[in-house]
């Protein structure tokens, strides 16, 4: 009996060890604002106003909203000054610091004076014309950088044909990025009374390069003489900040919410509930040791399911898919479908099974065997 009670205190404080380091690996802890353009890159012009300043000012104004209130996260800006960055410099400094999240700010143009309001972007193929116009403007940004061809793989930011391929690197992170770019517009909408034009998708090189979730924030028209007036004032830039740190706020809590959730460990309070614990740990050892030996370097799964309950891994039991593997962490039972070598493949096989009914299935990364964030995953 005391040695049943010491292991079971080993399994106990090593379940609990594994929920803090989970907890720090899977929290929203380091975020990279980045204001758009720079330098001699001014950006979209208005009457009295340029888009590299606007967006400089909410960014810093964001970055201070998140610094003041959440102690626990590191901010991390691309630039505090007007100076010029390549789009793949901003993407590398959010990747070296393996942020959890990437804001891009920027603000709009349009032929059409009247045009006003606020949309937010994340990565994808562009649904419309006027999607892939503001896609366009962006990414010409790189016709100013003399290695472009090299540094983006011949990538023509005016032809529509170069935007297919973008779009699979950031699908697994879309959900993600999805959720917080609702968040914004919401706020935009009911705290700051702009014009939501909604959330969009479309192929942006800034986001597409990025390990983690990520938006571009057009935070309203330059081109329109009202909104470029509430654009360039101190109080408009600091309801257009104070906006997106609320939408921020919302979904870190949202994001460590779910972590913690998933992390609880019930108490075991019958002996023979004890025993069979003890009995499992022991199995479930055996087995990750077994897939240890086959699962050396970078692996990517789906994960489909999560239960408190162990699930015999037979396809009757997850809609006909087979070959279900299963891993514990948090102390839940965690299935999972795939055994891929890139993101792209693992991007693939999540659509399929989403296709089958598991439309909450989401991508998870292991490093031989052991659970690893996705962005660091991809960055190595």
């Amino acid at each position: 009996m005391k040695h049943s009670f010491l292991v079971l205190l080993t399994f106990i404080f090593s379940l609990s060890a594994f929920a803090g380091n989970n907890n720090d690996l899977f929290g929203v802890k380091t975020i990279v604002i980045d204001a758009g353009h720079g330098g001699h890159d001014g950006g979209c012009q208005g009457s009295q106003s340029q888009e590299k300043h606007v967006a400089l000012s909410i960014a810093l104004k964001l970055g201070k909203y998140i610094e003041d209130n959440f102690k626990d996260v590191k901010v991390i800006y691309t630039r505090t000054t007007d100076v010029y960055l390549k789009l793949w410099e901003r993407a590398a400094i959010a990747n070296k610091a393996n942020a959890d999240l990437f804001i891009c700010v920027h603000a709009n143009a349009n032929d059409n004076k009247k045009a006003l309001g606020t949309e937010t972007y994340v990565m994808g193929l562009h649904k419309s014309e006027a999607n892939l116009n503001v896609a366009k403007r962006e990414n010409s940004s790189i016709l100013l950088e003399e290695d472009y061809k090299t540094q983006y793989s011949d990538f023509d930011p005016n032809s529509p044909e170069s935007y297919i391929v973008l779009t699979l690197r950031q699908n697994a992170f879309l959900d993600q990025s999805l959720s917080f770019a609702s968040k914004i517009q919401e706020q935009f909408t009911e705290k700051v009374g702009r014009k939501n034009r909604g959330v969009k998708q479309a192929g942006f090189l800034v986001l597409h390069q990025t390990n983690m979730p990520s938006v571009l924030i057009e935070t309203g028209f330059l081109t329109n003489l009202e909104e470029e007036k509430f654009l360039i004032s101190n109080i408009g830039q600091d309801y257009m900040a104070s906006a997106v740190f609320r939408a921020f706020r919302d979904y870190k809590l949202e994001i460590e919410e779910k972590t913690r959730v998933e992390n609880v460990v019930e108490d075991v309070k019958e002996e023979e509930e004890i025993k069979e614990v003890i009995k499992e740990e022991v199995v479930d050892k055996k087995e990750k040791n077994k897939k240890k030996e086959n699962e050396v370097g970078i692996v990517f799964k789906v994960q489909i399911a999560t239960s408190s309950i162990k699930k015999e891994l037979t396809p009757a039991n997850f809609n006909g898919v087979e070959n279900v593997a299963l891993y514990e962490a948090g102390g839940l039972y965690r299935y999972t479908v795939g055994n891929e070598r890139n993101i792209t493949d693992a991007n693939r096989l999540q659509l399929q099974l989403k296709e089958k009914g598991f439309t909450d299935a989401f991508i998870v990364a292991f490093k031989d065997g052991e659970r690893i964030s996705l962005s660091e995953a991809i960055s190595q």
